[in-house]
């Protein structure tokens, strides 16, 4: 069964911003720090800017969708913020999917057996 940690605090968010390493996309930022616990948390970030409640839920929907089906394919023991950008609303799943994973990349967060 999947267990899923999340980022729920402020001080948690305010952490990586401050001393995490970032990745800008432009779809999202992503941010990342390695933690002691052995399993990623994830923390996700959407702005009053980018529309009302039913487009914030939408765009957050998505990005927790799509770190659901990457995270086998990543390394464990990271806290990570992804914070949307505005061009999450109207994007391609595909699209943002690549982003995330490009992001990633570039952190050092996938794995290098993945298949």
């Amino acid at each position: 069964m999947d267990t899923r940690c999340t980022l729920k605090k402020n001080s948690d968010f305010r952490r990586l911003y401050a001393k995490g390493k970032s990745v800008v996309t432009p779809y999202m930022v992503l941010y990342c720090r390695r933690n002691s616990l052995g399993v990623n948390r994830l923390g996700y970030t959407v702005s009053t800017k980018l529309g009302h409640a039913v487009v914030r839920n939408r765009v957050r929907r998505r990005l927790r969708e799509i770190c659901r089906l990457n995270s086998p394919a990543m390394k464990k023991g990271f806290d990570i913020v992804v914070v949307a950008r505005s061009r999450c609303v109207g994007a391609r799943y595909a699209k943002m999917n690549a982003a995330f994973l490009e992001a990633c990349g570039t952190l050092g967060l996938l794995r290098e057996d993945r298949a």
